[in-house]
């Protein structure tokens, strides 16, 4: 009896351990899948940190004047922008520039066939000969009154013919004068064609014709860039019709949109800050020179203007910006060292410590810059530790880790 419970205690251990070795290597079908990794989180090692050197500094937190900000587009200052037509109907003859040229102020645009010009040449040089000649009869009639002065004191002539060459004296000088301001009228419309003083002189000695004294040519009134170009090589040109559009974009206006609630904390004139995505590491600073007066009935905003210096041409009409407003109110914002921040993707991004061996990737949004600190507007809290010194290593390990995820 006691031989058969040993023998089955024998088999029960037997399965109990054959159970255990079978399932031992049997994979956990019942386990959860493991949660997948923070793309944004890099792993580094205490072996790892202190071969790359990683340095840490905690955020700061500073007071600055409170922020609102704004949606914008970069726009053309309306002061700077030339429509430029034909001073008249004509023909054109050679253009100069093409859309997209920069030119500089006095700049040849456009060599055209001024068909009205090409008149006015005539009637001034017409009118030039009829003064000449008006000039010569009065010459004649003033040394006859100069002989008949000498004359009547002989008794030579009656007192009536005396006085009838004086009267011709003085129809000449009248006549003279008539065709002189006649001629300094078709002048004064030659000098709105834009020929100088010393042109209409040539034209005078010269007496050229009609044909290549009434060429005009179209300059820029500015330095800027074309961005309107409407006009072909011996196209016919009416004096009604935009050629050129010319814009200075050295300095733009940032067209911003206000909430109604915001109006109060917005100063109708000081300085502000303009980013575009283009440039996220860049503040373009501005100046704050109108705020509407009224509501757009729709969107309930009001338009604010900034005026941006843009010597380099960075900012391009059309971009869409956004507009840092200073307030009279202060808040709390983070601050960070220079070394922390690093670019990926052309957008600046701070490494936060999560834990000892964690590292997460943030996308932040800059405000004012100094040497050595920068502030964060969007992204870090004060309190939290960011990476500085080896901030750029564990760049290049999360791109390394974005590009093998994709693989």
């Amino acid at each position: 009896m006691k031989k058969r419970y040993f023998i089955a205690a024998l088999s029960l251990m037997g399965l109990i351990l054959a159970g255990v070795f079978l399932f031992r290597d049997k994979p956990a079908t019942l386990a959860k899948d493991p949660k997948p990794e923070d793309p944004n989180v890099v792993e580094l090692n205490v072996e790892a940190q202190r071969n790359a050197n990683l340095g840490l500094a905690s955020v700061r937190e500073q007071k600055i004047q409170e922020m609102i900000k704004a949606t914008g587009v970069v726009s053309p200052d309306e002061t700077r922008v030339a429509h430029i037509y034909p001073l008249a109907q004509g023909i054109a003859e050679k253009p100069y520039v093409r859309l997209g040229d920069h030119v500089q102020a006095g700049q040849p645009l456009l060599l055209y066939d001024n068909i009205e010009l090409g008149e006015t040449v005539g009637e001034h040089l017409s009118m030039h000969g009829e003064v000449a000649r008006e000039k010569a009869q009065l010459e004649v009639a003033r040394k006859s009154v100069e002989r008949a002065n000498t004359l009547i004191g002989v008794e030579a002539i009656s007192p009536r013919d005396f006085e009838l060459r004086k009267a011709e004296e003085l129809q000449a000088e009248a006549a003279v004068q008539s065709k002189e301001a006649e001629l300094a009228r078709s002048e004064e419309k030659l000098h709105r064609f834009g020929l100088t003083e010393e042109q209409v002189q040539r034209l005078r000695i010269s007496g050229e014709g009609h044909r290549t004294a009434s060429h005009n040519t179209l300059r820029a009134p500015f330095a800027g860039i074309i961005i309107k170009y409407d006009v072909s090589q011996g196209e016919s040109v009416a004096r009604d019709k935009e050629l050129f559009t010319l814009v200075d974009t050295s300095s733009v206006w940032v067209l911003g949109d206000i909430y109604e609630k915001d109006l109060g904390r917005v100063p109708g004139q000081g300085d502000c800050l303009v980013t575009v995505s283009s440039y996220p590491n860049e503040r373009f600073r501005g100046r704050i020179t109108y705020l509407s007066d009224f509501l757009d009935p729709s969107s309930r905003t009001a338009k604010l203007r900034c005026v941006v210096p843009n010597k380099d041409g960075r900012l391009k009409l059309e971009m869409f910006a956004d507009v840092f407003i200073p307030t009279t109110s202060t808040t709390a914002a983070a601050v960070v060292p220079g070394a922390a921040l690093q670019d990926i993707e052309g957008k600046p991004v701070v490494f936060v410590q999560r834990d000892a061996t964690h590292f997460e990737k943030r996308e932040v949004t800059l405000g004012e810059r100094g040497e050595l600190e920068t502030q964060i507007l969007t992204g870090v809290r004060p309190g939290e530790k960011v990476v500085t010194v080896g901030s750029f290593y564990l760049k290049s390990a999360s791109m390394r880790e974005e590009i093998g995820g994709e693989d």
